[in-house]
């Protein structure tokens, strides 16, 4: 009995170990989630102004007829599939792969119809491991990634669809709700749908030396400005999960350390009455 209470002793002290390092992890993905998050806000009044102009653009004849704005017959589907380097976020990586996989799945019915770009060594080596296509990737991203982290990656996509090597590409990534809610999402990002102009607001652009040119340097540039939002998206809802994985590791810490404590209690009181009833016993045989 009195090992069994040692062995319980030291579960509780092990334990107690683990809730303070998971305790620790979720106010560090508390803190970073904030960070995404105001990074995530602050880079959408350039998205939300770039695509004002590309739409203006867009709306005339001469922006209409740019390659990145039509659909072609399509022979082969890139992916960019923004995943993290790190685990420990509960369903995050999980829940993004299981989505592209059934993507491909559906649309696909052999490796030589889609690549993948791949973002986040958790998703490097989930492809790698099962034969998947990939074309190129990017791991080792900062928790703070910035534009230049990713345009290489982005701008090789692009440019995979303008030298028609691909005819489709599309982005996937988890979309940030809240730290317990992250969605994940797979859209196309090219041939890039013109955006809806604000009619109530439509300004009048002039262009040097035409819109054409000037057409043919945003399109790629708010391609790449749409990925390097969406990983900030996912930087946020990596960030969410793993703090919400964290909370229910520390939850489930704590009710582990109050049953060992019952136990430990429980063993105690039965290795004392287990002592008196001895000494009793001891004590009726010498009398």
């Amino acid at each position: 009995m009195a090992k069994g209470i040692r062995e319980i002793r030291r579960s509780i002290k092990s334990t107690k170990n683990t809730r303070q390092i998971t305790k620790a992890m979720k106010m560090v993905a508390a803190a970073k989630l904030r960070r995404n998050q105001e990074r995530a806000e602050a880079a959408r009044p350039y998205a939300d102004k770039i695509q004002e102009v590309i739409a203006s653009i867009a709306s005339g004849t001469s922006g209409s007829k740019h390659p990145m704005l039509q659909s072609r017959p399509v022979k082969k589907t890139g992916y960019i599939v923004i995943t993290s380097d790190r685990g420990l976020a509960g369903g995050y990586n999980a829940n993004m792969l299981r989505a592209v996989v059934n993507t491909i799945a559906e649309k696909h019915k052999s490796k030589d119809e889609y690549g993948i770009f791949v973002i986040g060594r958790k998703g490097r080596d989930f492809f790698t491991k099962r034969g998947y296509p990939v074309l190129e990737e990017i791991t080792g991203l900062k928790d703070n990634p910035s534009f230049a982290d990713i345009k290489k990656v982005a701008g090789n996509a692009v440019q995979y669809f303008s030298d028609e090597k691909i005819d489709e590409l599309y982005l996937c990534y988890n979309k940030f709700q809240s730290a317990i809610t992250q969605i994940p999402t797979v859209k196309r990002l090219l041939p890039l749908e013109a955006p809806e102009g604000n009619t109530e607001r439509k300004m009048d652009y002039e262009y040097e030396p035409s819109s054409e040119e000037v057409l043919s340097v945003l399109l790629p540039k708010y391609a790449e400005t749409l990925v390097y939002s969406a990983l900030l998206e996912a930087k946020a809802s990596e960030e969410g999960s793993r703090m919400t994985a964290m909370g229910n590791a520390t939850d489930n810490a704590t009710d582990m350390i109050n049953r060992y404590t019952l136990q430990y209690n429980r063993a105690r009181q039965a290795a004392i009455t287990q002592e008196i009833s001895e000494i009793v016993a001891g004590a009726n045989a010498q009398a």
